[in-house]
This record gives C-alpha cells, sequence and structure tokens, in this order.
C-alpha cells in the first residue's frame, strides 16, 4: 500500500473516531429519559410557577400539574397537550376565580386545537363571564371532583366523564352538551336555570346524580341527541325532564318527584321508559304542545306512583327513608341516586 493511501485510511479512521466519541458525548449529557414530572404552582412563589398557565404550558405528556391552597385570580387554558393531570389540593383549598376580561375560569381546547386525555380534579372553579368550564374539540377529558360555580359548557368533544363534582349556580344551564359524547355519574346538580342540556348529535348517559333546584328542567334532551338516564334523582325542579325535537332516550329506575311536573314528550321524540317512580305536583306525563296537554297514555306499565318518603326533603336528604315502597323494583335494588338510609351512613347530599 503506497504511504498515499495509508494517511487516507488513518484520516478515514481519525474521523470515524471522532464521531462515534462526539455521538457518546452527546448522549451522555442526554441522560435517561425523564419520567413524569410533577410542576407546582404557588401563589406565593414557593412551588415551580406563580401562573397556572405557565404551568400548563410546560407540561409535557404525563405530567402533573399540582395547584397549591390559593384564590387563584387567573384563568387556564389547556390546549395541544396529551395525558396531562391538572390537580388542586383540595376542593375547599383550591378556588379558580378567572379574570375580568376573559370568558371563563378554566377551557380544556381551543378552537381549532383539542386536547387528549385530560385529567382535572380537586378544585373549585368559579363563573366569569357566562360560564365557568368549557370543554372543545377535545377527547378523553376527565372532571373528577371538581365543584363547579357556573357552567360547564361542552361542545365538539368525545369521551368526557364527570363524576362526583358539584355543579350549581348558574344563571342558564349547570351542564350542557352540545355534538359532545359524555357520561355524568354520581354528581350534584343545583340551583340551575336548567340542570343538564343535551343537544345537536350527543350522546349523553346520566347515572345516579342528584339534581335539584332546577328554575325549568332538570333534564332537557332536545335535537338529533341520545340520552341514558338511569337511577337519578331529579327532586324539587320546575319539571323532571323534557324530550324534545328528534331526539332519542332511555328512561329508567329515576325517582322524579317534588316537581311541579315529571315528563314532558314531544311527539317527534322517542323515548323509553320504565322502572320510574313518580310524585309530582301537576301530573308525571304531558305532551308538548301550546299549552302542554296531561297525557297519561305514556304511562309506563312498571311506573310506580306515590310519595317516595324521603329522609328529610326539606333540607335536602334525599335518600329513600322508612316505609319507602322503592326497593328492588325490577333490575334495580333501589330506585333513584342515593342508597337508602337503611343502608348508607346519613348523610345530606349537599357535598
Amino acid at each position: 500500500m503506497s504511504s498515499c493511501m495509508m494517511k487516507r485510511v488513518m484520516i478515514l479512521g481519525l474521523v470515524v473516531m471522532v464521531g462515534f466519541l462526539g455521538f457518546a458525548l452527546v448522549r451522555a449529557d442526554e441522560g435517561p429519559p425523564l419520567g413524569p414530572r410533577t410542576l407546582v404552582v404557588a401563589l406565593d412563589g414557593t412551588g415551580d410557577f406563580m401562573s397556572l398557565q405557565e404551568a400548563v404550558d410546560a407540561a409535557k405528556k404525563g405530567d402533573t400539574v399540582f395547584v397549591k391552597a390559593g384564590q387563584y385570580p387567573q384563568d387556564v387554558t389547556i390546549h395541544s397537550k396529551e395525558k396531562i393531570k391538572f390537580v388542586g389540593a383540595g376542593v375547599d383549598q383550591v378556588t379558580i376565580l378567572g379574570r375580568d376580561i376573559v370568558v371563563g375560569a378554566l377551557h380544556v381546547g381551543k378552537w381549532p386545537y383539542g386536547a387528549t386525555d385530560i385529567e382535572i380534579s380537586d378544585m373549585t372553579i368559579n363563573d366569569r363571564g357566562g360560564h365557568a368550564v368549557g370543554l372543545f374539540n377535545g377527547q378523553g377529558i376527565i372532571l373528577r371532583k371538581v365543584k363547579i360555580n357556573g357552567m360547564l359548557f361542552s361542545q365538539q368533544v368525545q369521551g368526557v366523564l364527570i363524576e362526583d363534582c358539584v355543579i350549581g349556580g348558574s344563571e342558564t344551564t349547570g351542564a350542557q352538551f352540545a355534538d359532545s359524547e359524555a357520561a355524568l355519574i354520581g354528581n350534584l346538580i343545583h340551583d340551575n336555570d336548567h340542570g343538564v342540556s343535551i343537544a345537536g348529535k350527543s350522546n349523553v348517559r346520566l347515572e345516579r346524580n342528584v339534581i335539584t333546584r332546577s328554575l325549568f328542567e332538570a333534564v332537557v334532551v332536545s335535537g338529533h341527541a341520545h340520552a341514558v338516564i338511569v337511577s337519578n334523582t331529579l327532586v324539587k325542579n320546575g319539571g323532571g325532564a323534557a324530550f324534545l325535537g328528534q331526539s332519542q332516550s332511555d328512561v329508567s329506575g329515576n325517582v322524579v318527584g317534588l316537581n311541579r311536573v315529571g315528563f314532558l314528550i314531544a311527539p317527534s321524540s322517542q323515548i323509553t321508559t320504565s322502572f320510574n317512580a313518580f310524585y309530582n305536583r301537576d301530573g308525571d306525563y304531558f305532551r308538548e304542545g301550546n299549552p302542554n296537554q296531561p297525557a297519561l297514555e305514556l304511562k309506563a306499565q312498571s311506573d310506580i306512583t306515590g310519595d317516595p318518603h324521603f329522609v328529610d326533603p326539606v333540607h335536602d336528604d334525599f335518600r329513600l327513608g322508612p316505609g319507602t315502597t322503592l326497593l328492588k323494583i325490577g333490575r334495580f335494588p333501589y330506585l333513584g341516586a342515593l342508597a337508602p338510609a337503611s343502608t348508607a351512613t346519613r348523610r345530606s347530599t349537599k357535598k
């Protein structure tokens, strides 16, 4: 081999060695992949951030944003994120107040961007400018143990779960769904104009909720929406539920009592009912019209009419008490949302 060729080989070998060394150094600097992080927000500066929005913006897939106790005069939007947890120190310890210049205090998704697999828990969110919480264009959104003082609005969101929450004080609707897919399980929804509105092409399941003190209906299903309404207590409202438009609903195992009317049903809607208990002032079934007309022919054979014997309805204890006949009805061990007083520790539905 000529000396020129040997020099070329040596230079090439040196270049390769330097390249491998540089790659190794870069890998060493990067270190092992980072696992999920917890980013702490604290108003007093003892956390990683003082701003809710800055913490959320810094969060990456798998991270948790933990909010320490305080009253936060801020709003926050979670969008273009995946698998983020937004967790407060407790419902009674963390309140997101929002800002006067922004409608709503908490948004998940922002047109045209959504968010995926977001879990929000253990905090209070206040109304600001007409609603408290807005969900837009996402999927897999969970709210658990959240107190919402105002309206929750969901539009074009799939896989929403609202569980063990308190929603109340809206001048319009407590929880409103437009073209969304959702389940509401074990919530207290109170003191709104309407309790829950299911509209557009929404598909919503209501199960084991107490909906009370709505100025109008506890539940409204309209448009081309589909609803499954099972084992709820709809009590002390203007009306129990209204089924309007081309909506389709399956309704069973509910206690519909102490309302002005029970169900209002439009001729164009489709509703299947079974094993519901009624105890209302002006009647249980009405056909929508001008005026609305009593429609006793809509009553299902399995319906039960009579006093449900709530423990203390004056003080909002809507558990079934001694003397109730609403136990072991059809496939249900009891009707309504709340376990009977004989099988549960005495407590009010107020959370």
